[in-house]
């Protein structure tokens, strides 16, 4: 490193935002994720005694995945390289490996290769790392806000041990807050700021869990505030709403959050838990989540989950869906907020649902039967004298317009694949279904 690069990093260091430079050092500083680093834990042990093997650190933004990236940087011997994802190419990680040959030829040393983002390599990319993570050239450290069981390589899994890191609690929230504050070495101490309780608590509250959240939140604060009379600068409840104006949502579209928060939602109205299906809705509202997804889900549990124990559901949500795309946000969420609320209080059956994929699993498996002649096309030249159509009795021709004949292939008479349940409409549906079959056999043509 010449004097200039010595020069840029100092200024870098100095000039970083207040979240990267009240990054720990130490195992000790780490505020939180205690289920990982607790001293009687697996990564405490093997940070502490320069044992790593690879691992992958998964969960939420800011919750310090990089800061124990960091803090292995700083206790273990072995050389320390870091790649982004988002930014490195095939040339970058050649070089790596490159580095990490030679420390290990000619000076006997381990490197440790830390990849932030690194669900966004490619398999190709991540395909290159397995052999030399394989024979230990590297120990990977990769860093992932998504399920690494959907994004990273089966293979690198594998030889690696996954931690999963969790939201911050509020009070580590707040105990990260004072530290920036009041700490005059690496926070801001040196601007004589106070924090008071009520602005400590909503900011530690409003970040849920994210600690870049709530840091980033209190630099600006403290930048922007003019001193008081005292020549302090008063970080109030005021000005804390001002720093941090909406709740920090974890909510990628693509990510683990949107789809636990949809599973969610679906398991809530099919559930028939009315406040929690508003709820999830509201989170995914709030995070902007595209309408017309959440319509469709709507529809799909009103046909899957209420089916036909009240068929008036797949009704309200179809034209709430018609709706929602023809009037859009905000008043949107009124039409969906309806939808959701009819679905989930609806009486549930699955029967229509698990009836079709009965049948389906049938013609899957069995050999494919003939239409019985009785019921195959009569309209056509000829039909006649195939003898298609002939014998068919139309229902309609009989009183309470049934007649009893066959309608599966020969062979199948006897299979049943839609079992009405006894809730709801649905209910009437089976007292028909076994009127219909107690019916005298003068109904039989």
């Amino acid at each position: 490193m010449d004097l200039f690069d010595y020069m840029r990093n100092q200024n870098m260091e100095k000039e970083s935002p207040l979240a990267s430079r009240l990054r720990p050092t130490t195992l000790e500083e780490v505020v939180g994720q205690q289920h990982i680093i607790g001293k009687d834990k697996l990564l405490y042990r093997a940070i502490k005694a320069d044992k790593l093997s690879s691992i992958i650190f998964y969960g939420p933004p800011g919750t310090g995945k990089t800061t124990l990236a960091k803090v292995i940087a700083n206790t273990t011997s072995a050389e320390f390289l870091q790649l982004n994802a988002t930014s490195a190419g095939k040339k970058d990680m050649e070089d790596v490996i490159t580095q990490a040959k030679n420390n290990q030829g000619m000076y006997g040393k381990k490197t440790i290769l830390f990849i932030d983002e690194i669900h966004r390599f490619n398999k190709g990319q991540q395909d290159y790392l397995l052999p030399f993570v394989e024979d230990g050239t590297v120990i990977l450290i990769g860093a992932t806000t998504e399920n690494p069981y959907f994004e990273v390589n089966g293979a690198l899994l594998s030889r690696s041990v996954i931690f999963e890191l969790h939201a911050l609690e509020k009070e580590d929230i707040k105990t990260l807050l004072q530290r920036a504050v009041y700490d005059k070495e690496k926070g801001m101490g040196a601007y004589d700021a106070v924090i008071d309780e009520d602005a400590l608590s909503f900011l530690a509250d409003m970040a849920n869990g994210d600690a870049r959240a709530a840091l980033t939140a209190i630099e600006l604060g403290i930048l922007t505030t003019e001193r008081s009379e005292d020549g302090k600068i008063h970080i109030t409840l005021p000005v804390a709403e001002q720093c941090i104006q909406k709740r920090v949502i974890r909510y990628d579209k693509s990510g683990d959050n949107h789809y636990d928060t949809v599973s969610a939602f679906i398991k809530s109205m099919r559930g028939s838990d009315v406040d929690a299906a508003l709820y999830y809705l509201a989170r995914m509202l709030y995070a902007g989540e595209d309408i017309k997804f959440i319509a469709r889900r709507i529809m799909i549990c009103a046909a899957e989950d209420v089916g036909l124990a009240d068929p008036n559901a797949l009704n309200v949500a179809t034209s709430a869906a018609l709706a929602v795309e023809r009037i859009g946000m905000p008043e949107a969420r009124i039409i969906l907020a309806e939808a959701v609320s009819y679905v989930a209080s609806a009486p549930k059956s699955n029967a229509s649902y698990m009836a079709i994929d009965a049948a389906l699993d049938y013609v899957k498996n069995h050999k494919t039967a003939s239409v019985p002649a009785h019921l195959q096309d009569a309209h056509y030249k000829s039909a006649e004298k195939l003898g298609h159509g002939v014998g068919y009795q139309y229902a309609h021709s009989y009183p309470m317009h049934y007649v009893k004949q066959q309608y599966l292939p020969d062979g199948m008479e006897d299979i049943s694949f839609y079992e009405p349940t006894e809730i709801g409409y649905e209910k009437k549906i089976k007292d028909y279904q076994k009127m219909l079959k107690e019916l005298p056999e003068t109904f039989k043509s």
